[in-house]
């Protein structure tokens, strides 16, 4: 079989686009409606995509324009895709969980635990928390800074991992005859001691399905990149251009040999924005009906709050954006992203912000199921991506529109699946199952 495109998709509760909440069609509640995240794990199982994701922030936002956004509610992910694995048999279940404000056991028990209810559909997005607001939830006063934030997050890894190998896939005997419930010589106690964490192990979990869970990660920065070659196994990235996107692509797999890495071990699936329509008329007139819902003060919060934590709202809508100090406590990529966007387009504040209300700074096409299909395929055939995690303006009618057209345009040219090539989430992204360590 020819090489395949991968694909997400990417849910927030009503949808990418701000603005989302205010349409029609779309449940204000959905962010704690069960039924209608079942509903979109099933809409996305039909047309075989690869995964579900769930991104996750532990603040919510509290400032004044925040009454006006719908990111204030939501289920946790980790409790809501281990819902969704009862109602799903194929589609990979994928839940954010920062390594700023955890403990590695925890993280390496739940996601355990998923694996084993999910058959083997289990990834983890590893993250450092890029809000701010997380740290006074959890004992500080000032969130941790930029380099502390990936050094934990690299050691955080190794024991996550490490305690994932606690046991030989084999170790458990659980033999009712001879009274042996499991072989102690396939057990092993990490006993790690480091700069950030000591934990001694083991899990209390039996090695999972895919004996690990897929990593994920979507740090961009220099920092970020050196920790995906050396421990990702999908990377969601947001680019803004066929080039950017092959500049980022080459210079992440071209990481991956100093670490014993083939190409193939990396996944990278850059953000892509949608919106589906008959004609590129319809598609347009859709995106705009989004676009006049932006009030442009929940704009220009978005954007400070995705350029690192910033308060734009003293400076004036018709002026440019102010230049700002590298942030500390973001995403530094999705800052040179955003600034770099503003300044070669001569952007205002106020049009940066209604620009980047649906897609949040990740490529945007919008058009006919067969234009949307010819830059994916653009972008998978020359060196950008190997799949994508589709953004789609509202939930669920954006992802029927892409499930119901751009799919079967994709599946037309031989570039996507027309059934799930096995049962686990690796299985699926043709990534090796791992061997433990200890054995």
């Amino acid at each position: 079989m020819s090489r395949q495109l991968k694909l997400g998709a990417f849910l927030m509760a009503t949808g990418h686009h701000v603005a989302a909440w205010r349409h029609p069609d779309v449940p204000a509640n959905a962010g704690l409606d069960f039924a209608h995240y079942k509903r979109l794990a099933q809409i996305a199982e039909a047309a075989k995509f690869d995964t579900l994701f769930v991104a996750d922030s532990v603040a919510a936002p509290t400032q004044d324009i925040a009454s006006r956004m719908a990111r204030s509610d939501h289920f946790e992910p980790l409790t809501l895709l281990s819902a969704l694995s009862a109602v799903t048999e194929h589609i990979g279940l994928i839940a954010t969980a920062t390594t700023s404000y955890n403990e590695p056991y925890h993280v390496a028990r739940k996601f355990a635990s998923l694996d084993h209810l999910s058959g083997g559909r289990a990834g983890w997005n590893l993250v450092t928390s890029d809000n701010a607001a997380e740290a006074q939830n959890f004992g500080r006063d000032e969130h941790i800074g930029h380099a502390e934030r990936y050094s934990r997050a690299r050691e955080f890894h190794q024991v996550v991992t490490g305690l994932w190998d606690s046991w030989q896939d084999d170790a458990f005997l659980r033999d009712k005859a001879s009274g042996a419930y499991y072989d102690p010589e396939k057990l092993h106690v990490l006993n790690h001691v480091g700069e950030h964490f000591r934990v001694k192990g083991p899990l209390n979990v039996a090695r999972s399905p895919q004996g690990q869970p897929v990593i994920v990660q979507a740090g961009s920065s220099e920092t970020g990149r050196e920790l995906a070659a050396q421990t990702a196994e999908v990377v969601f990235t947001a680019q803004t251009s066929l080039a950017s996107a092959q500049a980022f692509y080459a210079d992440l797999k071209g990481r991956l040999p100093k670490y014993g890495r083939s190409a193939d071990s990396l996944k990278i699936m850059p953000g892509v924005f949608v919106v589906v329509g008959q004609t590129e008329a319809e598609a347009q007139e859709k995106c705009e009906t989004f676009q006049q819902l932006v009030e442009p003060e929940v704009g220009i919060a978005l954007l400070g709050r995705m350029l690192g934590n910033f308060d734009l709202s003293k400076y004036p809508l018709d002026g440019p954006l102010p230049e700002l100090p590298l942030t500390d406590s973001g995403q530094q990529s999705r800052q040179k992203l955003l600034t770099e966007l503003a300044g070669r387009e001569h952007l205002t504040l106020a049009e940066l912000g209604r620009r980047i209300a649906g897609g949040r700074g990740h490529y945007s096409v919008v058009g006919t199921p067969a234009q949307i299909a010819d830059r994916l395929q653009e972008w998978f055939e020359q060196g950008a991506a190997d799949g994508f995690n589709v953004l789609v303006p509202h939930l669920p009618g954006g992802l029927e529109d892409f499930a119901n057209g751009v799919v079967p345009e994709l599946q037309r040219r031989g570039l996507f699946r027309t059934e799930y090539e096995g049962r686990t989430l690796r299985q699926n992204l043709g990534l090796a199952r791992p061997g433990n360590r200890f054995a």
